[in-house]
């Protein structure tokens, strides 16, 4: 597999100047019994396994057609978690290095990826990819955007690009106006407490804009439906890093709420949630 590689940069120290920064700075205070940010998904790895939905076959399709996507283009998919955008990459012929500092989420991705051909992962993250300079045609960021320190993820991503490679950034957005993910969210209202509020104020999209200028992004949107059991439900919600631990004393209590919300929502044995997925595709400079 044709890629150079260099050590992974330090990261420098966060910036709490700005609003993002600041936000970046709550989150880390508030889960710093947790082992810090970079620890808190290792615990919830068997639930994103058993419940995070992949992508639809039309937003890969849409990056073939705007000619980023091709085979034997070399990616980098950062944040890569369990491998869910990874695989669907994979698919398409594409090289891809699955980057993602956590180390549970990167053995999943492994257990999940290591035997097909094109695939392999390495510890890094947004702000220092393991990748030498101009080795890469497309960087691509799934549900992990919000993570990243936008100036220095945009000066690591135009460093390891060719000259003309793009970004994409990807969310899978779970549907407001969809009677299932109301229920589910007044859950994590409940049990979810300051945590939720941070990752809620710290999720916002403000500075994808701000990512790509003085460039400017193309946006795709499209509808995506997962469908779970009971179990997977429930998964689906103590994925949050918000909602309790196993050991918490208001795990059961939450969990049997979920139970009454699938019960009412079942059909089949099954309730269907309800995506608008969402990618920003442009290109970066390095300033």
């Amino acid at each position: 597999m044709p890629w150079a590689t260099e050590p992974a940069r330090q990261n420098r120290r966060m910036d709490t100047s700005d609003p993002d920064g600041l936000h970046r700075h709550r989150l880390a205070t508030l889960y710093a019994d947790r082992g810090g940010l970079l620890a808190i998904f290792g615990p919830k790895v068997a639930d994103y396994v058993a419940s995070r939905p992949d992508y639809p076959p039309a937003l890969l399709d849409w990056l073939a057609a705007e000619g980023v996507l091709r085979q034997d283009s070399r990616v980098v998919d950062v944040g890569a978690g369990t491998g869910l955008l990874t695989r669907d990459l994979l698919a398409r012929g594409a090289q891809v290095l699955a980057v993602e500092p956590n180390v549970a989420m990167r053995k999943a991705c492994d257990q999940l990826l290591g035997g097909i051909a094109g695939y392999r992962s390495a510890d890094g993250r947004a702000e220092a990819i393991p990748a030498a300079d101009a080795s890469v045609d497309l960087v691509t960021a799934a549900q992990a955007f919000h993570w990243f320190d936008v100036p220095l993820a945009r000066r690591e991503f135009a460093r390891v690009l060719v000259r003309g490679g793009a970004v994409a950034l990807t969310w899978n957005d779970r549907r407001d106006d969809d009677p299932l993910t109301q229920d589910v969210n007044a859950v994590f209202g409940r049990y979810g407490g300051e945590r939720r509020d941070a990752m809620l104020a710290h999720e916002n999209r403000n500075d994808v804009e701000a990512f790509f200028a003085p460039l400017r992004a193309q946006q795709w949107t499209g509808e995506h439906q997962h469908r779970l059991d009971e179990a997977g439900l429930l998964a689906l919600a103590f994925s949050r890093s918000y909602m309790p631990a196993p050991d918490a004393p208001d795990r059961s209590t939450a969990a049997a709420e979920l139970r009454a919300i699938f019960t009412r929502h079942a059909r089949n044995g099954q309730v269907e949630v309800r995506y608008r997925t969402v990618c920003w595709l442009g290109r970066v400079t390095g300033g």
